[in-house]
């Protein structure tokens, strides 16, 4: 009798519990690992608000869990692992960071390649869905578009006239694209975390910085800095991806508005990241109006015509042959592809 009352209970309990379960197994937890908190107002005023409000925006049943890179305490450079271990199921990916795991990535943007807002669409358009086969094939992952930082231009605490200038001192790059470009010019590449950037300026650790106005003004770069030189030298790329089995629990239908959402969060970034760019760099020189950043009172370089050369000499003398090695180690067909797409708009 007693056994039969407790099958019996256990069978409603079951039956009353089954709809709750059901009904919370339908809301979906995305694990976003965002940019790093202090790296400017892209992260802060785009990236952060647009995931914290994705289920409101998209009509999806997901919770979203946002946290940035820095204070998960992982180190950026490990974003694309972070993905393909699935313990994050969406990720802010640092291009020039995560490179050394998957080099095609640093083909989006290597020194020289991207001097404006413009060759920057058209040769991340050409390169991104081979970049996108990579990760799916190697990080099980996939890329959900990509954005660009803004122009990385140079910051000296030396006066500095042009690139000339740059021979005998160090330099804080971003990548190696970056380093074997400096190397070129008689400099030294050092590569350093963006916050250790401002202090070791003052110091005199580093003669000179690369990053974009926006990130520099408000890591308070121009308080140890005499000198800008506004020369572009690749726009900082990033992107999103998110792990294949992340991915699959959507239906197609809720795949297609997520994505969505997401070139939406892509677009605005771009349009966002010249406005930024452009505010920045009056902000940095004392030039009204600045309306998102300090004001400081760097001297601005003229950019010769010789410097414009030479940067834009740089993708065949410098970058290309360097990182093709590089990316044709773990994938054979690498430089092949980058030369049939991006090279062809080129020229090459």
């Amino acid at each position: 009798m007693f056994n039969r009352l407790m099958i019996t209970l256990t069978s409603v309990l079951l039956f009353s519990t089954t709809p709750f379960s059901a009904a919370r197994a339908e809301t979906i937890t995305l694990r976003v690992l965002g940019q790093p908190s202090g790296s400017g107002l892209i992260a802060q005023q785009k990236e952060k608000p647009f995931f914290e409000a994705l289920a409101e925006k998209t009509g999806l049943d997901i919770k979203v869990e946002y946290l940035p890179v820095d204070v998960a305490g992982i180190p950026d450079t490990d974003g694309l692992r972070i993905l393909k271990s699935g313990l994050f199921d969406i990720v802010s990916i640092r291009g020039p960071q995560v490179s050394r795991d998957e080099p095609s990535v640093l083909g989006l943007d290597l020194v020289g390649l991207n001097t404006s807002f413009e060759a920057g669409r058209k040769h991340i358009d050409a390169f991104s869905g081979y970049v996108g086969a990579r990760l799916e094939s190697q990080f099980n992952a996939k890329l959900l578009g990509v954005w660009p930082a803004g122009p990385q231009v140079i910051f000296c605490k030396p006066e500095v006239k042009g690139l000339s200038d740059l021979k005998g001192m160090k330099v804080r790059v971003g990548d190696q694209s970056a380093a074997n470009f400096v190397a070129k010019l008689g400099a030294t590449g050092i590569s350093m975390p963006f916050g250790e950037v401002q202090q070791s300026l003052s110091r005199g650790v580093v003669d000179c910085a690369i990053t974009g106005p926006a990130s520099a003004n408000s890591g308070g770069w121009p308080e140890a800095a005499t000198t800008v030189l506004p020369v572009a030298l690749q726009l900082a790329v990033n992107g999103y991806a998110i792990n294949l089995n992340s991915w699959a629990k959507f239906t197609p239908e809720q795949q297609t508005k997520l994505a969505g959402a997401i070139n939406e969060l892509n677009a605005d970034i771009w349009a966002f990241s010249k406005e930024l760019y452009e505010d920045a760099m009056r902000c940095n020189t004392g030039q009204p109006p600045c309306e998102r950043g300090k004001p400081y009172k760097l001297i601005e370089a003229a950019v010769s015509e010789a410097d414009l050369k030479t940067v834009a000499a740089a993708v065949g003398e410098v970058s290309l042959p360097t990182w093709a090695k590089q990316c044709n180690a773990v994938a054979p067909d690498c430089e092949a592809e980058w030369k049939k797409s991006v090279g062809v708009e080129l020229g090459l």
